[in-house]
């Protein structure tokens, strides 16, 4: 079954069995010979595994995102009222680092699992569980260094599940399906993202925030591990462990693998727009829109408004992308949505500009979401480094959350507020679009 046939947004009935093939939901046979790769997947996935799969990564997004959208927030105004965007810049950044160094490594690691259960499916059990372990120390923080060791912990373990999870799609789907697969975890981010922001909203005080997104995270997993869809290693196809080789492995020459350097670069730069824009949104709605009622509840407004657009072209987009075989004229075009919505931010600093920025932003992130991730998996540079590679790409989701603080926190304070702050966050997803026109190898 191919995405064409299958309406946008409905699931997918899992495929009849082929001669030779994994009946759904069972492990794949383990990988061949020494030195071997994994072959390319041919037998498209059904809608099961792809449920199982998205719930599973919408419990890691609600893990990331209710703390990031209010309760770190909340924590450092808290804690240290007088300095709480350096406090809330510290918090994220050191744990944007963690995550910037635990993702490739877990890719990397998972790419070298042998465990009969298969490579990814104990990192995404282990790591979910050590990413609740996280969240109950940050509900039980009382200082700045403990929030900061919780929310390390967290980012440690939620990136091994996360990198698990984003390497099974290679792994699994077959390329002409990965656009609505795309789609399909792109709907899960966003829906992690509203969730945790409720969860952290309504849960009745920051630990007990902490509490429900933790709990919500590891229930969210417990389908696709019990559904054990992977592909086990066979012990002689893993290559000897070499330290060198092994950290060697993390650079990825762009001379040799342009295409894989320039989607590297234009996800950064999105990646940068979208942390820009998203991190002082709570301060946003307090100092310059001058919100009226309870900011916590802005901020959870405009999430769902954003969600509920962002949802309505994710999937469809997926869909069209993968029909058409194109992915770069989605990806430039939204990116051109991105920007305006940020540009929007800058200049029209009111609560119905907030609403309207927050509608075009998710217009534009949805379609960039699902088509930029298909993309992404077409240029891996091997396939037996699959988890590794992504893990790679996904330094440029974590390497910004770095960088936006130590970005943000002067431009704020001293070089234009948040007018310069969003123009800035504007131009950055402006250059990331143009950019996108220098992969050569993907339509």
């Amino acid at each position: 079954m191919t995405a064409e046939g299958t309406a946008a947004g409905e699931p997918q009935a899992e495929p009849p069995a082929t001669p030779g093939a994994p009946a759904p939901g069972t492990p794949a046979a383990p990988v061949g010979g020494p030195g071997t790769a994994p072959d390319a997947p041919a037998v498209p996935v059904g809608g099961r595994w792809v449920g199982a799969l998205s719930l599973a990564n919408l419990g890691v997004w609600v893990g990331w995102f209710g703390p990031l959208q209010l309760l770190l927030a909340r924590q450092a105004e808290h804690l240290a009222p007088d300095h709480k965007a350096a406090t809330l810049a510290l918090v994220t950044g050191v744990g944007a680092a963690v995550s910037m160094v635990a993702n490739p490594v877990f890719g990397a690691l998972s790419d070298r699992t042998t465990a009969a259960v298969g490579r990814r499916v104990p990192w995404v059990a282990g790591g979910v569980a050590g990413g609740a372990a996280g969240l109950l120390v940050l509900a039980a923080a009382r200082d700045v260094a403990t929030v900061i060791a919780g929310w390390c912990l967290v980012q440690l373990a939620l990136n091994a599940a996360f990198a698990a999870l984003t390497a099974a799609v290679p792994d699994q789907v077959p390329a002409r399906q990965r656009g609505l697969v795309g789609g399909w975890l792109g709907v899960s981010q966003v829906v992690g993202i509203l969730v945790g922001t409720a969860l952290a909203t309504l849960a009745g005080g920051v630990a007990a925030g902490y509490l429900a997104c933790a709990v919500f995270a590891v229930l969210a997993a417990v389908p696709y591990v019990l559904m054990r869809r992977d592909t086990p290693l066979a012990r002689a196809a893993r290559p000897a462990f070499r330290w060198r080789t092994f950290l060697g492995g993390f650079w990825i020459d762009p001379r040799r693998h342009p295409d894989f350097g320039w989607a590297w670069l234009t996800r950064f730069l999105m990646n940068l727009s979208y942390s820009i824009s998203t991190m002082y949104l709570l301060y946003y709605l307090t100092d310059a829109v001058r919100y009226g009622g309870d900011a916590d509840n802005g901020v959870l407004i405009l999430t769902a408004l954003n969600a509920l657009t962002l949802l309505s072209t994710v999937v469809i987009s997926g869909i069209r992308s993968d029909r058409s075989g194109r992915r770069k004229s989605y990806v430039i075009r939204s990116g051109l949505v991105i920007a305006a919505a940020t540009l929007l931010l800058a200049v029209w600093q009111t609560w119905t500009g907030a609403v309207v920025a927050s509608l075009v932003l998710g217009l534009g992130f949805g379609v960039y979401t699902a088509v930029d991730f298909a993309l992404l998996t077409d240029v891996l540079p091997t396939a037996e480094d699959r988890g590794k590679d992504l893990g790679v790409i996904n330094i440029a989701n974590a390497l910004p959350q770095v960088l936006a603080p130590v970005i943000a926190a002067p431009v704020v304070t001293h070089f234009g507020g948040y007018t310069a702050l969003y123009a800035l966050a504007g131009a950055l997803a402006l250059a990331g679009s143009v950019l996108v026109r220098r992969i050569r190898s993907v339509a």
